[in-house]
């Protein structure tokens, strides 16, 4: 029954309230209307069911179609949706007009056998714009979606054919292929890339001012809701590291190096090495209090050095040693000892040799701006007068490549970059010789990042394999072969032509190796290359290394050295 007597309280109650209804209307239809106040009856409904008048617009943001892609990847860890109508967005990421927000740093590239090492902004802008002038004439620019848009509000929309867009991840083939250049952010520099410096700026080097660099620009958030990262470069996460060849102080350079001061070989490129977060020295030879007086000629092939000569190392500011020379038991035990203490004692650490065959093999590990690094090394030459270190006795470390190739699986699962570096066998041309191939590659197929041969005195060729890069051969770095008499009775002074080879790392990633290049005078010094012999040098070497679409050397003769006070017999 108490269900229906509430139906008929709630009949009644509702007739009430119509008679009421009607009162009303009655008397205020009776009234003058600007006599009586009308109020209007208004049922109270819930807060969640009275509707909106002024609700505020739902959280989005907006992104520009400029913004690059590991910028666009870091707005998805903000948890708000996005949307493609710039009028609803309550958030937008877009080029900033002034010098605010996070500044993004992007390089000009070309291919790795590119001899180019720099260009003016205002001939790049002019290539831009449709007139293009060497050495960019020729070069199609290419670039992905969101660098058009960036670049178009900086210079204005590219004349026809002058660029090319091409999805970010095709760049790299096209610009091999067609031997394009582009412009890429500075995050999508890898090595097969060379990066092209511009108005004397490279952003690959550790002296790179950005606020004189043209390839830059700003991206600003509407609010300080969400954090941006300061730049797409942080200089505390670079780090370089310079591999060095042959480095012998004895015969002419010693000699030299008694006249003309310890320090002498390294007056012309020793800003380079002292410049790298890490220089790596390949020293073939021991120190040794004993060694008799230095005497330069070819026939002296029983080698050591003053122990004096290590404040030539220390002046370049070697941090690494490399111990798989030929020569580290010419003098006995007791002299290989005696020069690891002296590494030891000036805080150097060495690889590929060492005390015995388990120190040997041990690598270094350094931590630089964050990037893990580890260098291995080993000799491959299978002549019984090369012996390597044992169980009881030092010397250098023999190629285990089972052995290192697990040691290499162990250091990349920690997140090490792998330099592997070799003493092997000795060619007198480009081409190594045929057992450098397998090693340098197997190494290679292994896990090394790097792969290096320290061994050659005429320089080799390079090659990119997988993830890898391998140089067969850097040549000298301070030795005396100013020339060599090959087999046939021929001269060549191919011998003074030296790598060093600068390495580029990025928070925990290789951004790839710049080649300097220097040419040995004096017997000892080394000094940089002018243009002339650099852009030679280096189009042999690219052609020589496969690269067939390379310029092909011009073949300009080595000039005479200026000075040379000792005549070899």
């Amino acid at each position: 029954m108490t269900p229906v007597l509430i139906d008929l309280w709630q009949n009644r109650r509702m007739k009430k309230i119509a008679i009421a209804f009607l009162a009303l209307f009655l008397l205020a239809a009776c009234a003058p209307a600007t006599e009586l106040p009308i109020e209007i009856f208004t049922p109270t409904l819930p807060p969640s069911q009275v509707p909106a008048t002024n609700t505020p617009m739902p959280a989005a943001l907006w992104v520009s179609s400029a913004v690059p892609t590991n910028l666009f990847e870091i707005t998805k860890s903000w948890n708000i949706p996005l949307t493609n109508d710039p009028a609803l967005a309550t958030q937008k990421l877009e080029l900033s007009t002034a010098s605010q927000g996070t500044l993004w740093i992007y390089a000009l590239v070309a291919p790795f056998p590119t001899l180019t090492d720099e260009v003016d902004s205002q001939a790049l802008v002019a290539a831009w714009q449709g007139n293009p002038t060497a050495p960019i004439a020729g070069h199609v620019i290419l670039v992905a979606e969101s660098t058009l848009e960036v670049f178009s509000a900086l210079w204005g929309e590219p004349a026809s054919g002058a660029v090319k867009v091409v999805p970010s991840q095709q760049i790299l083939d096209s610009a091999w292929t067609h031997s394009d250049w582009a412009i890429i952010p500075f995050e999508e520099i890898q090595p097969e890339w060379k990066v092209i410096g511009v108005d004397g700026q490279s952003p690959i080097h550790k002296d790179f001012d950005a606020n004189v660099y043209p390839l830059k620009v700003y991206f600003s958030l509407s609010s300080d809701s969400f954090a941006l990262p300061e730049s797409n470069r942080d200089p505390s996460k670079l780090a370089t590291v310079i591999l060095t060849g042959v480095t012998a102080l004895v015969r002419a350079t010693a000699a030299t190096m008694e006249m003309k001061g310890v320090t002498y070989p390294a007056d012309l490129i020793g800003d380079w090495l002292r410049e790298a977060d890490v220089t790596h020295i390949s020293n073939e030879v021991t120190f040794d209090k004993d060694c008799p007086p230095p005497r330069s000629g070819y026939h002296n092939f029983i080698l050591c050095s003053d122990p004096k000569y290590m404040d030539l190392l220390l002046d370049v500011g070697v941090d690494v040693v490399e111990l798989t020379g030929d020569h580290l038991r010419d003098r006995g035990n007791t002299a290989l000892l005696e020069t690891l203490a002296i590494y030891k004692a000036n805080h150097l650490p060495y690889y590929g040799g060492g005390t015995n065959d388990v120190e040997a093999r041990q690598p270094v590990l350094m931590e630089v701006n964050g990037n893990k690094i580890a260098f291995m090394g080993c000799n491959g030459k299978r002549a019984a007068k090369y012996p390597k270190a044992s169980a009881t006795s030092p010397g250098p470390a023999l190629c285990d490549y089972d052995f290192f190739g697990k040691q290499i699986d162990d250091l990349k699962a920690q997140g090490y970059l792998v330099i592997f570096t070799f003493q092997h066998e000795e060619c007198y041309s480009a081409t190594p010789c045929y057992t450098h191939e397998d090693a340098f590659r197997g190494v290679a197929d292994a896990g090394a990042t790097i792969v290096s041969g320290s061994q050659a005195h005429y320089p080799h060729i390079m090659e990119f394999r997988g993830d890898s890069l391998i140089h067969y051969g850097l040549g000298n770095l301070f030795f005396d072969q100013m020339t060599y008499i090959l087999p046939s009775g021929e001269v060549i002074d191919e011998t003074r032509r030296e790598f060093y080879d600068r390495h580029v790392f990025y928070d925990g990633r290789y951004l790839g190796v710049e080649l300097l290049t220097g040419i040995l005078e004096d017997y000892s010094r080394p000094r940089p290359m002018t243009e002339a012999e650099r852009t030679d040098f280096l189009s042999e070497y690219f052609y020589e290394s496969g690269w067939k679409d390379a310029p092909q050397p011009t073949a300009i003769p080595l000039p005479t050295a200026t000075l040379t006070p000792i005549a070899l017999p």
